[in-house]
């Protein structure tokens, strides 16, 4: 049984983040353990006010453990984590890897054309250091302009922006990119696949509605498929589906996050 590290924050109501990650990993049949970046009382999106517990100077007392014990990883997939944690999460990376490590690294940072509360204009070139190196990296449009030192263009943009883009991210040195949100069609939303040879496209019919954490269910999703053997299109494919579930299933009142716990039926049905 592979076993993957995921590290980012536990928001302790909110339904994103590590809440998010370990059950889905978990139920891709990947062993999840977790390293958390930070708790919060809540996550910031909606929310009028949050408590934050940096964890930062537990990092390297949790690595020297770890390699105390030899524990190992086959995968480490990083979230929502701080500019002071970029470092101690490299480290990591290289100490507790087992023989051909996968990294996943979803940007978390930024959505609909701005940073996340709590981070500055220079936090995406920390960012982009983690980007360096990873088997695969999930930027929203927002994140993979900021990362590129762009300004994010969120609609009306051609394919050729697209591919533009997405050549920028490769520049970063990410092996594989997987960038979301994108769409040339107003009834589609989607994502661009990229090895670096070649773009492959991911559709589906656009739900319209705005929902937390889908992006962490995506993330999440895709890194438990990709674990248990799927090409990167088929887990973004699967990732997509399972968002798209997720978000039908959830009552129009529940405002903080979507109700992935009723697709996860789906998800395991999917990878039997």
């Amino acid at each position: 049984m592979k076993r993957l590290l995921t590290i980012q924050d536990v928001s302790c109501i909110g339904q994103c983040s590590a809440t998010v990650a370990l059950p889905l990993v978990s139920a891709c049949g990947i062993e999840c353990a977790v390293l958390p970046s930070a708790v919060l009382s809540n996550h910031t999106g909606g929310f009028k006010s949050w408590t934050f517990a940096d964890l930062t100077p537990e990092m390297p007392k949790i690595e020297k453990k770890w390699n105390e014990l030899g524990e190992k990883f086959d995968a480490f997939y990083t979230g929502y984590v701080c500019e002071s944690q970029i470092e101690p999460i490299l480290s990591i990376m290289e100490s507790c890897a087992a023989p051909g490590a996968v990294r996943f690294v979803d940007p978390a940072m930024a959505d609909n054309g701005r940073l996340y509360a709590g981070f500055d204009e220079k936090f995406p070139a920390k960012m982009a250091k983690l980007c360096n190196g990873a088997d695969y990296i999930l930027p929203n449009l927002t994140e993979a302009a900021l990362l590129t030192g762009s300004e994010p263009v969120l609609s009306g943009y051609s394919r050729d922006y697209i591919v533009s883009l997405v050549s920028k991210l490769h520049g970063l040195g990410a092996k594989n990119v997987v960038l979301t949100g994108v769409s040339f069609d107003s009834g589609l939303l989607g994502s661009a696949v990229s090895d670096g040879s070649g773009i492959e496209y991911d559709f589906n019919p656009k739900i319209d509605r705005m929902s937390h954490g889908t992006g962490d269910v995506y993330a999440s999703v895709f890194a438990g498929a990709v674990m248990r053997g799927r090409s990167a299109l088929e887990a973004a494919s699967l990732a997509a589906d399972v968002v798209c579930e997720a978000i039908r299933l959830t009552d129009p009142s529940h405002w903080y996050g979507v109700s992935f716990e009723r697709a996860v039926p789906y998800l395991a049905s999917a990878l039997a």
